[in-house]
C-alpha cells in the first residue's frame, strides 16, 4: 500500500474542517428573493458582465429584458446576437447616444425619461425575471433623471425580480439600497496606448 503523503494528509484534514465550517455558514443563508445589482467603476466589463448574467438566466429558462440608456444605435456583437434571436430576450435601445455626441440636453432628458418609463413597465411586467438597465448610472450621474425618483421606485419594486444597473459613477443612494455592488477597476487599457476599440473585445 502506498503511504499517504504527509502534506496531502494535512491538506485533506484542513479541507475537511473547512467544509464543516462552510456548511454551517451556508445553512444560515435562507433569504431568497430578487437582487438589485450594481456594476460600477472606471474599469471595462460592467455591461459585459451583466450580459453574461443574462445568458446565465436564459440558461435557466428565465425571461430577460435589456434596456440600454446611452449607447444609442452603436452596433455591438451582443446586440447583433440577440437581435437575431428575439425569442431569447427583449433588447431595447432607448438612448440617443453619448451626450458629447448628441450635444442636446433637452433630447438627452427626453430620451432618458422615455427609457425610465419603459424600464418601469418591464420591471412591473410579471413575465420578466431579470431586467438589465445598461448605463443608467451615467444618466443618474449627469442628473438627467432624479435619483430620488429612481431609488423610491426600486425600493418598492417586485421583490421576486432581479435587476442589474450598470455604468460608472453609481450614486451613493443607489449603492445604499443595492444588494450586490461590484466596482470594476481599470488597471490597464489599450485605448491609452493608441488602440482603437477592438471588435469582439470591446463591442
Amino acid at each position: 500500500m502506498t503511504q499517504e503523503n504527509p502534506d496531502h494528509a494535512k491538506h485533506n484534514a484542513r479541507m475537511k474542517r473547512l467544509k464543516v465550517a462552510r456548511d454551517k455558514i451556508q445553512a444560515r443563508k435562507t433569504i431568497e428573493r430578487g437582487l438589485l445589482v450594481v456594476h460600477t467603476g472606471n474599469g471595462k466589463g460592467k455591461s459585459s458582465s451583466a450580459f453574461g448574467m443574462a445568458i446565465r438566466s436564459i440558461g435557466w429558462g428565465m425571461k430577460v429584458g435589456i434596456l440600454q440608456y446611452v449607447k444609442g444605435n452603436w452596433e455591438t456583437g451582443e446586440k447583433t446576437f440577440f437581435a437575431d434571436r428575439p425569442e431569447l430576450l427583449t433588447w431595447e435601445v432607448m438612448g440617443a447616444g453619448f451626450t458629447w455626441e448628441t450635444q442636446d440636453r433637452a433630447q438627452d432628458v427626453a430620451a432618458a425619461r422615455a427609457a425610465w418609463e419603459r424600464s418601469k413597465e418591464l420591471i412591473l411586467d410579471p413575465a420578466y425575471d431579470f431586467i438589465i438597465l445598461d448605463e443608467l448610472n451615467i444618466v443618474l450621474r449627469d442628473d438627467t433623471l432624479p435619483i430620488e425618483e429612481i431609488v423610491a421606485f426600486l425600493k418598492d419594486r417586485p421583490m421576486e425580480k432581479h435587476i442589474c444597473i450598470t455604468g460608472r459613477n453609481a450614486k451613493p443612494q443607489l449603492i445604499q439600497i443595492a444588494d450586490l455592488v461590484t466596482e470594476f477597476q481599470e488597471v490597464k487599457h489599450p485605448f491609452k496606448a493608441g488602440f482603437m476599440a477592438q471588435k469582439g473585445v470591446e463591442y
